[in-house]
């Protein structure tokens, strides 16, 4: 089993102390960082934006991992690029035109990331799959941290695995939602490359174990 990628999700982070907890992480061996921005509109909740992001990119050299669960995103792509976005992944479903809203990322110098929620079948993304340097499955439903995942989700990391080979692709395969070192080995087998988690590494007693752990290399 090869290592994967480990990108812990901020919103499980102690917001009180956020420079010494995106310093823990990094320290532990992550090399992403998952940035959650949620509009109240697209999910039911609300939690930060381009100002939060633009003051934590002087202090990590992660690759920030920015996942817009916003509607239409293509009206803020911009703002997250100057924050300092690596990576930006919208959804599927909150798009009017996947198309042009990935080609907009894409023409920004940013890697483009295109998420499905857990309803969502993948073969509804296939077309888009060459503007994609990164495919994100739900395996929970987005929204809140914490979640357990939602097992009927995780053939969806095989199915596009198949569909990147089908076409000659490459692209990262993401999973956010309810991954811990106890579950990740079953994602891994279907192929995963990068493993959103939340609690499981900024919570956990050791950081550094719990990267190790999900990373498939304890």
């Amino acid at each position: 089993m090869g290592r994967i990628k480990v990108a812990p999700s901020l919103l499980a982070a102690d917001f009180s102390k956020l420079a010494q907890e995106i310093k823990k992480v990094e320290e532990a061996g992550a090399e992403w960082l998952h940035l959650d921005v949620m509009d109240g509109v697209f999910v039911p909740n609300i939690s930060f934006g381009p100002c939060v992001i633009s003051c934590l990119r002087g202090i990590s050299e992660m690759y920030f991992d920015v996942h817009l669960m916003i509607t239409e995103p293509i009206r803020y792509i911009e703002d997250y690029k100057k924050a300092g976005a690596d990576g930006i992944t919208v959804h599927y479903e909150a798009c009017s035109d996947v198309r042009a809203t990935l080609t907009a990322i894409r023409e920004l110098g940013v890697r483009a990331g295109l998420s499905v929620k857990p309803d969502t079948p993948v073969s509804e993304i296939e077309e888009y799959l060459p503007l994609c340097d990164t495919v994100l499955i739900m395996t929970v439903e987005p929204g809140f941290g914490g979640q357990k995942l939602i097992a009927r989700t995780v053939s969806k990391i095989g199915e596009v695995r198949a569909l990147l080979q089908k076409h000659g692709l490459s692209a990262e395969i993401e999973a956010d939602g309810g991954i811990s070192a106890a579950n990740v080995s079953e994602l891994i087998s279907e192929g995963l490359t990068v493993a959103v988690a939340g609690s499981a590494v900024f919570r956990a007693e050791d950081p550094t174990a719990a990267v190790a752990a999900i990373s498939g290399v304890e």
